[in-house]
Protein backbone atom coordinates (compact mmCIF):
# COMPACT_ATOMS: atom_id res chain seq x y z
CA UNK A 1 0.00 0.00 0.00
CA UNK A 2 1.91 3.03 -1.27
CA UNK A 3 -0.61 5.67 -0.22
CA UNK A 4 -1.44 5.92 3.48
CA UNK A 5 -3.12 9.31 4.09
CA UNK A 6 -3.01 8.67 7.85
CA UNK A 7 0.75 9.32 7.78
CA UNK A 8 -0.11 13.01 7.49
CA UNK A 9 -2.39 12.79 10.54
CA UNK A 10 -0.10 10.92 12.94
CA UNK A 11 0.88 13.88 15.14
CA UNK A 12 -0.34 17.37 15.96
CA UNK A 13 2.81 18.88 14.46
CA UNK A 14 2.22 17.18 11.11
CA UNK A 15 -1.51 17.88 11.18
CA UNK A 16 -0.71 21.57 11.68
CA UNK A 17 1.89 21.42 8.92
CA UNK A 18 -0.56 20.20 6.28
CA UNK A 19 -3.65 22.10 7.44
CA UNK A 20 -5.25 23.72 4.40
CA UNK A 21 -7.56 26.31 5.98
CA UNK A 22 -6.68 28.77 8.75
CA UNK A 23 -8.73 31.32 10.68
CA UNK A 24 -7.31 34.66 11.82
CA UNK A 25 -8.68 37.66 13.70
CA UNK A 26 -8.53 39.61 10.44
CA UNK A 27 -11.13 37.23 8.94
CA UNK A 28 -13.85 38.43 11.33
CA UNK A 29 -16.31 41.30 11.47
CA UNK A 30 -18.07 41.55 14.84
CA UNK A 31 -21.73 42.71 14.73
CA UNK A 32 -22.63 45.03 17.61
CA UNK A 33 -26.05 46.29 18.69
CA UNK A 34 -26.53 49.87 19.92
CA UNK A 35 -29.19 51.43 22.15
CA UNK A 36 -29.71 54.98 23.35
CA UNK A 37 -28.88 55.99 26.90
CA UNK A 38 -25.87 55.85 29.18
CA UNK A 39 -24.04 52.99 30.89
CA UNK A 40 -26.41 50.42 29.42
CA UNK A 41 -25.57 46.83 28.54
CA UNK A 42 -28.58 44.58 28.09
CA UNK A 43 -28.33 40.96 27.00
CA UNK A 44 -30.32 39.74 24.02
CA UNK A 45 -32.43 36.94 25.53
CA UNK A 46 -32.28 34.75 22.41
CA UNK A 47 -28.51 35.31 21.94
CA UNK A 48 -26.65 34.38 25.14
CA UNK A 49 -23.47 36.44 25.52
CA UNK A 50 -24.57 39.12 23.04
CA UNK A 51 -25.59 42.55 24.32
CA UNK A 52 -27.08 45.87 23.29
CA UNK A 53 -24.72 48.71 24.23
CA UNK A 54 -25.20 52.40 24.88
CA UNK A 55 -22.50 54.38 23.07
CA UNK A 56 -20.24 54.72 26.13
CA UNK A 57 -20.23 50.95 26.66
CA UNK A 58 -19.96 50.37 22.92
CA UNK A 59 -16.64 52.20 23.00
CA UNK A 60 -15.45 50.01 25.88
CA UNK A 61 -16.45 46.90 23.96
CA UNK A 62 -14.65 48.04 20.81
CA UNK A 63 -11.53 48.81 22.85
CA UNK A 64 -11.52 45.34 24.41
CA UNK A 65 -11.92 43.75 20.98
CA UNK A 66 -9.07 45.75 19.49
CA UNK A 67 -6.77 44.40 22.20
CA UNK A 68 -7.60 40.90 20.93
CA UNK A 69 -6.75 41.84 17.35
CA UNK A 70 -10.41 42.11 16.32
CA UNK A 71 -10.56 45.34 14.32
CA UNK A 72 -13.74 45.29 12.21
CA UNK A 73 -17.25 45.98 13.52
CA UNK A 74 -20.72 46.05 11.97
CA UNK A 75 -23.05 48.38 13.87
CA UNK A 76 -26.83 47.96 14.17
CA UNK A 77 -29.22 50.39 15.95
CA UNK A 78 -32.12 49.54 18.22
CA UNK A 79 -34.42 52.55 18.02
CA UNK A 80 -37.44 53.67 19.98
CA UNK A 81 -40.66 53.06 18.10
CA UNK A 82 -41.50 56.77 18.31
CA UNK A 83 -38.51 57.56 16.05
CA UNK A 84 -39.68 55.31 13.22
CA UNK A 85 -41.68 56.48 10.21
CA UNK A 86 -42.50 55.41 6.66
CA UNK A 87 -39.47 57.12 5.11
CA UNK A 88 -36.85 56.12 7.73
CA UNK A 89 -36.06 59.80 8.29
CA UNK A 90 -34.19 59.06 11.53
CA UNK A 91 -31.51 57.30 9.48
CA UNK A 92 -30.12 60.67 8.30
CA UNK A 93 -30.45 62.52 11.62
CA UNK A 94 -26.90 63.67 12.41
CA UNK A 95 -27.76 63.76 16.10
CA UNK A 96 -29.45 60.38 16.02
CA UNK A 97 -28.16 57.30 17.79
CA UNK A 98 -26.64 55.51 14.80
CA UNK A 99 -24.68 58.35 13.22
CA UNK A 100 -23.43 59.47 16.65
CA UNK A 101 -22.21 55.94 17.34
CA UNK A 102 -20.29 55.79 14.06
CA UNK A 103 -18.66 59.16 14.77
CA UNK A 104 -17.69 58.18 18.31
CA UNK A 105 -16.13 54.87 17.30
CA UNK A 106 -14.08 56.48 14.53
CA UNK A 107 -13.07 59.44 16.71
CA UNK A 108 -11.85 57.22 19.54
CA UNK A 109 -10.51 54.33 17.46
CA UNK A 110 -9.52 55.54 13.98
CA UNK A 111 -7.77 52.21 13.41
CA UNK A 112 -11.09 50.35 13.66
CA UNK A 113 -12.96 49.43 10.48
CA UNK A 114 -16.61 50.44 10.82
CA UNK A 115 -19.13 48.62 8.63
CA UNK A 116 -22.61 50.13 8.52
CA UNK A 117 -25.99 48.64 7.72
CA UNK A 118 -28.07 50.23 4.97
CA UNK A 119 -31.73 49.19 5.09
CA UNK A 120 -34.95 50.82 6.17
CA UNK A 121 -36.17 48.22 8.64
CA UNK A 122 -34.51 49.56 11.83
CA UNK A 123 -36.03 53.00 11.13
CA UNK A 124 -39.27 52.05 9.39
CA UNK A 125 -42.66 52.13 11.06
CA UNK A 126 -43.57 49.28 8.71
CA UNK A 127 -40.57 47.15 9.68
CA UNK A 128 -39.64 46.44 6.07
CA UNK A 129 -36.38 47.00 4.20
CA UNK A 130 -38.12 49.11 1.55
CA UNK A 131 -40.68 51.87 1.21
CA UNK A 132 -44.22 50.57 1.64
CA UNK A 133 -47.07 51.86 -0.52
CA UNK A 134 -50.51 50.26 -0.59
CA UNK A 135 -49.12 47.20 1.14
CA UNK A 136 -46.32 46.68 -1.40
CA UNK A 137 -42.56 47.20 -1.14
CA UNK A 138 -41.81 49.82 -3.80
CA UNK A 139 -38.32 49.24 -5.17
CA UNK A 140 -37.39 52.49 -6.93
CA UNK A 141 -38.80 54.83 -4.28
CA UNK A 142 -36.60 53.02 -1.78
CA UNK A 143 -33.35 53.71 -3.67
CA UNK A 144 -33.19 57.44 -2.88
CA UNK A 145 -33.77 56.71 0.81
CA UNK A 146 -30.97 54.14 0.83
CA UNK A 147 -28.60 56.49 -1.01
CA UNK A 148 -29.25 59.32 1.45
CA UNK A 149 -28.71 56.91 4.32
CA UNK A 150 -25.42 55.73 2.80
CA UNK A 151 -24.09 59.26 2.31
CA UNK A 152 -25.02 60.16 5.89
CA UNK A 153 -23.15 57.12 7.18
CA UNK A 154 -20.12 57.92 5.03
CA UNK A 155 -20.10 61.49 6.40
CA UNK A 156 -20.16 60.05 9.91
CA UNK A 157 -17.04 58.01 9.16
CA UNK A 158 -18.15 54.62 7.83
CA UNK A 159 -15.40 52.65 6.10
CA UNK A 160 -17.68 50.09 4.44
CA UNK A 161 -21.34 50.56 3.54
CA UNK A 162 -23.33 47.31 3.62
CA UNK A 163 -26.75 47.52 1.90
CA UNK A 164 -28.83 44.66 3.29
CA UNK A 165 -32.15 45.58 1.70
CA UNK A 166 -32.05 43.45 -1.52
CA UNK A 167 -33.70 46.16 -3.65
CA UNK A 168 -32.88 45.93 -7.35
CA UNK A 169 -30.28 48.44 -8.54
CA UNK A 170 -29.35 49.76 -5.12
CA UNK A 171 -25.60 49.12 -5.43
CA UNK A 172 -25.29 51.37 -8.49
CA UNK A 173 -27.55 54.02 -6.95
CA UNK A 174 -25.53 54.05 -3.72
CA UNK A 175 -22.17 54.00 -5.53
CA UNK A 176 -23.14 57.01 -7.63
CA UNK A 177 -24.41 58.91 -4.58
CA UNK A 178 -21.23 58.20 -2.62
CA UNK A 179 -19.01 59.25 -5.51
CA UNK A 180 -20.99 62.42 -6.19
CA UNK A 181 -20.53 63.42 -2.55
CA UNK A 182 -16.78 62.79 -2.52
CA UNK A 183 -16.79 59.36 -0.86
CA UNK A 184 -15.08 57.42 -3.63
CA UNK A 185 -12.96 55.56 -1.06
CA UNK A 186 -15.92 54.22 0.91
CA UNK A 187 -16.45 50.56 0.04
CA UNK A 188 -19.71 48.73 -0.61
CA UNK A 189 -20.19 45.27 0.88
CA UNK A 190 -23.36 44.18 -0.81
CA UNK A 191 -25.72 41.65 0.72
CA UNK A 192 -25.71 39.88 -2.63
CA UNK A 193 -27.46 36.62 -1.82
CA UNK A 194 -29.61 37.33 1.21
CA UNK A 195 -32.13 34.58 1.62
CA UNK A 196 -35.61 34.75 3.14
CA UNK A 197 -34.37 32.59 5.98
CA UNK A 198 -35.94 31.31 9.19
CA UNK A 199 -32.63 31.99 10.98
CA UNK A 200 -33.05 35.75 11.52
CA UNK A 201 -35.41 35.69 14.50
CA UNK A 202 -32.96 36.54 17.31
CA UNK A 203 -31.57 39.47 15.30
CA UNK A 204 -35.04 40.93 14.93
CA UNK A 205 -35.52 40.50 18.68
CA UNK A 206 -32.26 42.37 19.28
CA UNK A 207 -33.36 45.33 17.16
CA UNK A 208 -37.15 45.08 17.53
CA UNK A 209 -37.27 45.30 13.73
CA UNK A 210 -39.66 42.56 12.66
CA UNK A 211 -42.07 43.41 9.81
CA UNK A 212 -45.37 44.84 10.97
CA UNK A 213 -47.16 42.86 8.27
CA UNK A 214 -46.40 40.09 5.81
CA UNK A 215 -42.89 38.81 5.21
CA UNK A 216 -39.79 39.65 3.17
CA UNK A 217 -40.14 37.03 0.45
CA UNK A 218 -40.79 39.57 -2.33
CA UNK A 219 -37.24 40.91 -1.97
CA UNK A 220 -35.14 38.35 -0.10
CA UNK A 221 -34.19 35.22 -2.05
CA UNK A 222 -35.95 31.87 -2.06
CA UNK A 223 -33.86 29.37 -0.01
CA UNK A 224 -34.46 26.79 -2.75
CA UNK A 225 -32.58 28.81 -5.38
CA UNK A 226 -28.91 28.64 -6.29
CA UNK A 227 -28.59 30.00 -9.86
CA UNK A 228 -30.40 33.16 -8.82
CA UNK A 229 -27.40 34.01 -6.64
CA UNK A 230 -25.26 34.18 -9.79
CA UNK A 231 -27.68 36.69 -11.29
CA UNK A 232 -27.58 38.86 -8.17
CA UNK A 233 -23.80 38.66 -7.95
CA UNK A 234 -23.30 39.54 -11.62
CA UNK A 235 -25.46 42.64 -11.18
CA UNK A 236 -23.68 43.71 -7.99
CA UNK A 237 -20.28 43.40 -9.65
CA UNK A 238 -21.46 45.45 -12.64
CA UNK A 239 -22.95 48.08 -10.34
CA UNK A 240 -19.73 48.62 -8.36
CA UNK A 241 -19.78 46.38 -5.28
CA UNK A 242 -16.43 45.79 -3.54
CA UNK A 243 -17.51 42.69 -1.57
CA UNK A 244 -20.21 40.11 -2.22
CA UNK A 245 -22.02 38.71 0.81
CA UNK A 246 -23.96 35.50 1.39
CA UNK A 247 -26.47 35.42 4.25
CA UNK A 248 -26.95 33.08 6.14
CA UNK A 249 -23.59 31.30 6.14
CA UNK A 250 -23.53 27.76 7.53
CA UNK A 251 -26.77 26.71 5.85
CA UNK A 252 -25.65 28.22 2.52
CA UNK A 253 -22.08 26.95 2.16
CA UNK A 254 -22.84 25.91 -1.42
CA UNK A 255 -23.72 29.52 -2.28
CA UNK A 256 -20.49 30.79 -0.72
CA UNK A 257 -18.51 28.36 -2.86
CA UNK A 258 -20.57 29.20 -5.94
CA UNK A 259 -19.74 32.90 -5.67
CA UNK A 260 -16.11 32.21 -4.76
CA UNK A 261 -15.67 30.03 -7.84
CA UNK A 262 -17.29 32.52 -10.22
CA UNK A 263 -16.22 35.99 -9.07
CA UNK A 264 -12.95 37.66 -8.20
CA UNK A 265 -14.28 40.00 -5.50
CA UNK A 266 -13.84 39.11 -1.81
CA UNK A 267 -16.69 36.95 -0.51
CA UNK A 268 -18.25 37.75 2.85
CA UNK A 269 -20.54 35.40 4.76
CA UNK A 270 -22.88 36.36 7.61
CA UNK A 271 -23.06 33.70 10.33
CA UNK A 272 -26.47 34.91 11.44
CA UNK A 273 -28.21 35.19 14.78
CA UNK A 274 -30.23 31.97 14.49
CA UNK A 275 -27.12 29.99 13.63
CA UNK A 276 -25.40 31.52 16.65
CA UNK A 277 -28.33 30.87 18.99
CA UNK A 278 -28.71 27.28 17.83
CA UNK A 279 -25.12 26.33 18.61
CA UNK A 280 -24.98 28.27 21.89
CA UNK A 281 -28.18 26.61 23.12
CA UNK A 282 -26.84 23.14 22.31
CA UNK A 283 -23.57 23.89 24.10
CA UNK A 284 -25.39 25.22 27.18
CA UNK A 285 -27.40 21.99 27.34
CA UNK A 286 -24.32 19.84 26.97
CA UNK A 287 -25.41 18.49 23.59
CA UNK A 288 -22.38 19.93 21.78
CA UNK A 289 -18.82 20.72 22.77
CA UNK A 290 -17.78 24.37 22.45
CA UNK A 291 -15.27 23.23 19.83
CA UNK A 292 -18.25 23.21 17.47
CA UNK A 293 -17.98 27.00 17.24
CA UNK A 294 -14.50 27.05 15.72
CA UNK A 295 -15.39 24.10 13.48
CA UNK A 296 -18.42 25.97 12.16
CA UNK A 297 -16.34 29.06 11.36
CA UNK A 298 -13.65 26.93 9.73
CA UNK A 299 -16.28 25.38 7.47
CA UNK A 300 -17.47 28.81 6.37
CA UNK A 301 -13.95 29.84 5.45
CA UNK A 302 -13.21 26.49 3.79
CA UNK A 303 -16.26 27.00 1.57
CA UNK A 304 -14.66 30.19 0.26
CA UNK A 305 -15.50 33.09 2.57
CA UNK A 306 -12.77 35.72 2.81
CA UNK A 307 -14.66 37.61 5.52
CA UNK A 308 -16.98 36.21 8.19
CA UNK A 309 -19.49 38.33 10.09
CA UNK A 310 -20.05 36.39 13.29
CA UNK A 311 -21.27 36.94 16.84
CA UNK A 312 -18.69 34.36 17.92
CA UNK A 313 -15.73 36.56 16.90
CA UNK A 314 -14.76 37.87 20.32
CA UNK A 315 -15.21 34.63 22.28
CA UNK A 316 -13.19 32.69 19.71
CA UNK A 317 -10.26 35.05 20.16
CA UNK A 318 -10.63 35.32 23.95
CA UNK A 319 -10.55 31.55 24.31
CA UNK A 320 -7.82 31.10 21.69
CA UNK A 321 -9.87 28.52 19.80
CA UNK A 322 -8.10 29.38 16.53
Amino acid sequence: MLQRPRRNRKSQVIRDMVQETHLHASDFIFPLFIIDGKNLKTEVASMPGIFRYSIDNLLREVESCLKLGLKSFDLFPNLEESLKDKTASESINENGLYLRAIKEVKANFPEACVVTDVAMDPYSSDGHDGFVENGEIVNDKTLKILADMSVAQAKAGADIIAPSDMMDGRVRYIREALDENGFTNVSIMSYTAKYASAFYGPFRDALNSAPKFGDKKSYQMNPANQKEALIEATLDVEEGADFLMVKPATTYLDIIKLLKDNFDLPIAAYNVSGEYAMVKAAIERGWLDQKAIAEKLMCIKRAGADVILTYHAKEVLENKWI
